[in-house]
């Protein structure tokens, strides 16, 4: 098993990654919350038939009483709508402060659940157990919560850390071949921004059979990088914004595809490729930055390139929570493994993109 603490100021919580530890999470949950006794777990339409029961054993076998909310499987479900519901459920479940609610599934589980956690209550314990290579890598860890609204995608959220983050590598086998490539635009960005001896380790074996060939080091190195970035800076107002590279462009393809056109991953690894280029063109990035990344994420059954107009970019560009003003903050690569943050007017980005 590997193991990381993410220490924040007068908390910690523990990053566990074993195969079979769905198993486990009864025991491993019952360690961190002793006066727990019901624990709502949070799945959804399609996680839920394969791994929900095995975890409600657990529970049951660690004493708690326990129950399923599922949702329907999609980013639809991170709306209003199924937080209130959840919210109703919970109260009519009896879940008190001294409870827990388990989210078990992908990032839109982590996400919504973590939020009802949140806000129900004023706030009851919450644990992670990601069933996705993205939500392994990236959403289950660091404590951002969210629901979309209808003017874009988590403006309505918090920050609120788990108690525990349980990771079974083994949930990996059942995904799709684009839900694995999904999750790998976020391992690969990693690489990008923070350790190019990574980056040049997936370079090497740029397939799925490649990654899941040691699986546990990969999602230990990207958790790591993640847990360092969280611990500096919790509320993302300085160096956390590294983890946004991709992510600024990514969200105007997801906008231009409605939400459902282009997944997340699809849309932060064209998103890495264009932000290279225009670091190269702003004289920031390497020029051949770019077309490294484009072969890479190309070699992972990912898009380098998305067509998106210039009203998308506005719109994108306008609710970016990084922006300031008339002014954004643009996250660049100066060099493999290294990024810095590139201020500049929201007018000037535009111009640049068009």
């Amino acid at each position: 098993m590997k193991q990381l603490t993410v220490s924040l100021p007068g908390r910690e919580y523990d990053i566990l990654i074993a195969r079979g530890i769905l198993d486990e999470a009864g025991g491993r949950i019952r360690a961190v919350l002793p006066r727990a006794g019901r624990a709502a777990v949070v799945s959804d339409s399609n996680v839920a038939p394969l791994y929900a029961q095995r975890v409600l054993d657990s529970l049951a076998g660690a004493g708690f009483a326990c129950e399923l909310f599922t949702v329907p499987a999609g980013e639809k479900s991170k709306c209003a709508g199924e937080l209130s519901e959840l919210w109703e459920k919970f109260m009519r479940f009896g879940l008190t402060r001294s409870d827990v609610v388990v989210a078990l599934g992908g990032g839109v589980v982590g996400d919504l659940s973590g939020f009802a956690a949140a806000t129900a209550l004023r706030g009851v314990a919450f644990v992670q157990i990601p069933t996705t290579l993205l939500a392994q890598v990236d959403s289950s860890v660091g404590g951002k919560v969210a629901i979309d609204l209808k003017a874009g995608k988590n403006l309505a959220g918090a920050f609120y850390q788990p108690r525990l983050v349980l990771m079974d590598p083994d949930t990996l086998d059942t995904l799709p071949n684009t839900v694995f490539a999904d999750g790998m635009a976020e391992v690969v960005k990693y690489g990008c921004i923070a350790d190019e001896a990574f980056l040049v380790r997936l370079e090497k074996a740029p397939t799925r059979a490649g990654v899941m060939a040691d699986i546990e080091s990969v999602l230990y190195t990207c958790c790591a990088i993640k847990r360092d970035v969280v611990v500096e800076d919790e509320l993302d107002t300085g160096r956390r914004m590294m983890l946004n590279f991709g992510h600024t462009l990514g969200h105007a393809y997801e906008l231009a595809g409605g939400y459902e056109t282009w997944t997340h991953g699809q849309a932060v690894a064209a998103g890495m490729v264009q932000a290279s280029r225009l670091g190269a063109q702003l004289g920031v990035s390497p020029p051949e930055l770019a077309g490294r990344i484009a072969a890479l994420v190309t070699a992972l059954g990912l898009p380098e390139r998305i067509e998106c107009t210039a009203a998308d970019y506005e719109a994108a560009v306008g609710l970016d929570k990084k922006g300031d003003g008339g002014a954004i903050t643009l996250v660049l690569a100066d060099r493999p493994g290294h990024t810095v943050f590139h201020k500049m007017k929201k007018s000037q980005l535009l111009d640049l993109l068009k």
